[in-house]
């Protein structure tokens, strides 16, 4: 099998499925916006220490150095974009919990994903744009779709800001109905949005299996990479341990869903693209659950012990 041909696949993914995965994010994103508080967004400015130095990971650190990382293991070129759009994006909707499993801060977990949805209307195509140009691999792709960082903004604050501005008006106006409905709408989502992955690899599975190998051992170190700069960002600043294992997780479980919705918007469903980001949303779910293992076996330090808040689930 030549390696290079993933460059040259496109999967294929019709115009009306595309706006059904559209509308699959934008609900996970009003379920994730229903399960915020004001509270969420006041904490930051209170306490702004650790979500601030977690944002900081997740938004500066973990782009630049996954362009420095795709510069060292040379990927071909759709694969190191697919990296760098991963990075770009903000992180996962499961972050929480898995921060409630590893027994770290989910007030800190629960901000920086308040903060991270709106800031990644603005730093998602920034990122995208500054870091992919600067290779002049991935350069080259970004000048074929003739990438608009402004277009990317626009279809990131339609899936991302509008549910998030919805979801917060009807937690104003109608608390107790939002309270009532906010767990089981965001596991319908979650199931609808994965129902819908899965139809989209199904129609695209012979090129999956064909080409998944070539992703694994780069999605494997990126994604090592980013639990790391999240964890010792952390623990370099002083943070608690706590508050370290919710940027490790935070900056490891990055949104893959948003990625594979770009990847179908604007790059026409690109197969070096399309196949690391729909593996990236597969490992990091595995590699979350096992850091967070790895976590409940290290005892909290003393005078965190006792501190644990439930997230909410």
């Amino acid at each position: 099998m030549d390696p290079f041909a993933i460059d040259q696949v496109r999967l294929n993914f019709n115009p009306q499925g595309l706006m059904v995965i559209n509308a699959a994010i934008g609900l996970m994103m009003l379920g994730v916006s229903l399960d915020l508080k004001l509270e969420d967004f006041k904490r930051i400015l209170v306490s702004p220490r650790a979500p601030g130095i977690g944002l900081l990971a997740q938004f500066i650190l973990l782009p630049a150095f996954t362009f420095l990382l795709t510069l060292v293991l040379r990927p071909y070129p759709s694969m190191a974009l697919g990296m760098i759009l991963v990075a770009a994006c903000p992180g996962g909707n499961v972050s929480n919990i898995m921060t409630y499993l590893a027994k770290g801060n989910c007030a800190v977990s629960i901000s920086m994903t308040a903060i991270s949805t709106i800031a990644a209307i603005f730093m998602t195509p920034l990122n995208l744009s500054i870091w992919g140009s600067l290779n002049p691999a991935t350069a080259e792709i970004l000048r074929q779709v003739s990438l608009s960082p402004m277009d990317v903004f626009v279809t990131v604050f339609v899936i991302l800001g509008i549910p998030l501005i919805v979801g917060q008006v009807m937690r104003r106006m109608f608390p107790n109905l939002s309270d009532r409905v906010r767990r089981p709408f965001k596991i319908f989502s979650l199931l609808f949005f994965i129902l819908i992955v899965c139809g989209a690899l199904a129609a695209n599975w012979s090129n999956f299996l064909r080409y998944v190998g070539l992703v694994m051992f780069a999605v494997f170190v990126h994604n090592l990479l980013a639990l790391n700069l999240g964890y010792w960002s952390g623990r370099l600043a002083r943070l608690p341990e706590r508050d370290a294992r919710a940027t490790c997780i935070e900056v490891g479980i990055q949104n893959s869903a948003l990625g594979l919705v770009l990847v179908f918007n604007f790059f026409d469903g690109l197969g070096g693209m399309a196949i690391l980001v729909a593996w990236w949303g597969v490992w990091h779910i595995i590699s979350g659950l096992t850091t967070a293992f790895i976590f409940t076996r290290r005892p909290l330090p003393e005078a965190e012990q006792g501190d644990e808040a439930d997230c909410r689930l």
